[in-house]
C-alpha cells in the first residue's frame, strides 16, 4: 500500500514537471515558421551607446578581427568542421565602432573591392565626360588601426548537475559554463605605437533539465514518458557582447589617458568612475569567473543561530525539537577558523518517558573550502560537553563528553555579515545521556541550524 502511494505521488510529480517543461520548451507557435526580424542587441550595447559624446570622432580602420582560437565545435561522435565561434568578428567590431558614436570606421576588409569599384566609376566618367569628368573624393585615411581578435574559447570551465530516481521515475539537470576572451588594441598609424590594449571575458552558459518514467502500471500496461528542455546561450551574442564591452572600455581608457577628447568633461569623469569600479570588481574574479571577496571574515565573529535537534538513543520515537545557539568564531587563516559555541535545546521521545533540557558547550575547528568566494561550503569538527538539567556538571551523571562534525554552506552578504546553514551529528562518550545504558551504540544527536555571523567585533570597540 505504501509503495503504491509512493508510486502515485512520484507519478503525479512527474506529470506536473512534464506539463511545466513542455510549457517552457514549446513556446507559442513553436511549429510555425516565423518572419525575419531585426537582430537582437547584446546586454552591453546600451552601455556602449551611452558613453559621453566625443568632441571629434576618431577615424578608425579595421583590416581584420578574426577568430584566433582555431577551435571546431565539439561533437560526441565523429568530427565537425564548424567553428566553435563566429568568423564574423570584423563585421561585429565595425558595427560596434559605428554605434558607439566615437569612431568613423572606414572600410579596409574589402579594400580591394572598393578600389576596383572606384576604378570602374573613374573609367565610366572618363568615357562619357572625357575631360569634364568629375574627380572622385579622396579616401579617408585612419588615425588609428584597431587590431586583435577572439583569442580564447575555453569549454567546460565549470560543469555540474544532479538528479533523482525512485522506482524508475525521476529527472536530472545539468549545466556547463564555457567562456570566450577578446583582445582589442588601438595602434597609431603615424608611429605604429600601441596606444591601448583592453581585453574582455564573457561566460557562455548551457543548461539542460529532463525527466522521465518507465514503469509497469499493470501486468500488461507499460508507462513510458519523458520531457526535457535545454538552454544554450548563443555564442555569437556572447562574442558580440565581449566586443562591444571592449570598445566601451577602449574609449574610457582613451579618455582617461587623454588620447580621446570628450565633449562633456563631467560626464566623462562619471564614466571613468564607473569604469574604475567595474575594473576593481573584475580584479576580484578568479579563473572560474567567481567574484572573490579578499577581506571576508575580518577579526572575531559573533554567531547567533537557531534550528532543531533530534535525539537518537535508547528510547523509541524520538522527536525533533527547536534549539538556539550563541558562539564566537575567529579565523586563524583564510581557510581555518576556531570557535566556541553554546547551544540550548530539549531532547525528547514521543512516548513522554524522556524529556530533558540540555546545554551543550563545544570547541570548534572549521575549514572553509573557498574562503574568498561569496558562497563557500565548510566542514566543522567539534568537541565538548553536554549537560542535563540542573547542569550540575557531574560527569557521568548529568554531564557527558561528546564529539561530532557538521557540514554547511556560508553566504557572505557583505565582507562582515554572513548567513550560514549546517547539518551535523554529535556522538556522546557515554550511553547514559538519556538515563539508560542499553545496547551497543552510545546516544547521539542530529542538529540542523541556520545562523547569522558578524565578523570584526574588534572594530566596534
Amino acid at each position: 500500500m505504501i509503495a503504491r502511494r509512493l508510486f502515485l505521488l512520484s507519478l503525479l510529480l512527474l506529470v506536473g514537471a512534464t506539463v511545466l517543461l513542455v510549457g517552457c520548451a514549446a513556446p507559442k507557435h513553436a511549429f510555425e515558421t516565423k518572419d525575419a526580424h531585426p537582430g537582437l542587441q547584446s546586454t552591453a550595447h546600451d552601455e556602449m551607446t551611452e558613453l559621453p559624446a566625443p568632441r571629434d570622432k576618431v577615424v578608425a580602420a579595421v583590416y581584420q578581427f578574426r577568430d584566433q582560437t582555431g577551435q571546431y565545435k565539439a561533437k560526441e561522435r565523429g568530427s565537425s568542421f564548424s567553428r566553435a565561434v563566429t568568423q564574423g568578428g570584423t563585421s561585429i567590431l565595425m558595427r560596434s565602432l559605428k554605434d558607439s558614436g566615437w569612431f568613423r570606421p572606414i572600410e579596409r576588409k574589402g579594400l580591394s573591392n572598393l578600389v576596383k569599384e572606384r576604378d570602374i566609376i573613374r573609367s565610366i566618367r572618363q568615357q562619357y565626360d572625357r575631360e569634364n569628368a568629375q574627380r572622385l573624393s579622396p579616401l579617408l585615411y585612419a588615425g588609428i588601426l584597431l587590431e586583435g581578435g577572439i583569442i580564447g574559447y575555453d569549454t567546460n570551465v565549470i560543469t555540474g548537475g544532479g538528479g533523482f530516481r525512485l522506482a524508475a521515475i525521476g529527472g536530472s539537470g545539468q549545466y556547463r559554463q564555457d567562456q570566450v576572451t577578446v583582445y582589442l588594441r588601438a595602434v597609431s598609424t603615424q608611429t605604429g605605437e600601441v596606444l591601448k590594449t583592453v581585453h574582455t571575458t564573457k561566460t557562455i552558459l548551457s543548461q539542460e533539465l529532463d525527466g522521465g518514467a518507465f514503469r509497469y502500471v499493470d501486468a500488461d500496461l507499460l508507462l513510458e514518458t519523458e520531457a526535457g528542455i535545454s538552454y544554450n546561450e548563443p555564442t555569437t551574442m556572447a562574442v558580440t557582447e565581449a566586443i562591444e564591452t571592449s570598445v566601451r572600455d577602449l574609449v574610457v581608457e582613451g579618455i582617461k589617458d587623454g588620447l580621446f577628447a570628450p565633449r562633456d568633461s563631467s560626464a566623462a569623469r562619471a564614466a571613468i568612475a564607473d569604469y574604475e569600479q567595474r575594473r576593481e570588481r573584475a580584479s576580484r574574479r578568479d579563473y572560474f569567473d567567481r567574484l572573490l571577496q579578499p577581506d571576508n571574515r575580518p577579526g572575531l565573529g559573533l554567531q547567533v543561530s537557531g534550528g532543531g535537534i533530534l535525539y537518537q538513543g535508547d528510547y523509541t520515537n524520538p522527536e525533533a525539537r527547536p534549539s538556539v545557539a550563541l558562539g564566537l568564531q575567529y579565523m586563524m587563516t583564510p581557510r581555518w577558523g576556531v570557535g566556541l559555541e553554546g547551544d540550548l535545546g530539549r531532547l525528547s521521545a514521543a512516548d513522554g518517558r524522556f524529556n530533558e533540557m540540555t546545554l551543550s558547550t563545544n570547541a570548534q575547528l572549521s575549514y572553509y573550502f573557498v574562503p574568498r568566494a561569496q558562497v563557500t561550503p565548510f566542514l566543522r569538527v567539534e568537541g565538548g560537553v553536554r549537560s542535563r538539567y540542573p547542569y550540575t556538571y557531574d560527569f557521568g551523571t548529568d554531564t557527558f563528553w561528546q564529539g561530532g562534525a557538521s557540514v554547511g554552506m556560508e553566504y557572505m552578504m557583505s565582507e562582515r555579515l554572513a548567513l550560514s546553514t549546517s547539518i551535523g551529528a554529535q556522538y556522546a562518550a557515554s550511553d547514559a545521556l538519556d538515563g539508560q545504558n542499553v545496547g551497543t551504540y552510545h546516544d547521539s544527536i542530529w542538529q540542523a541550524d541556520v545562523g547569522l555571523t558578524y565578523y570584526g567585533l574588534g572594530a566596534l570597540f
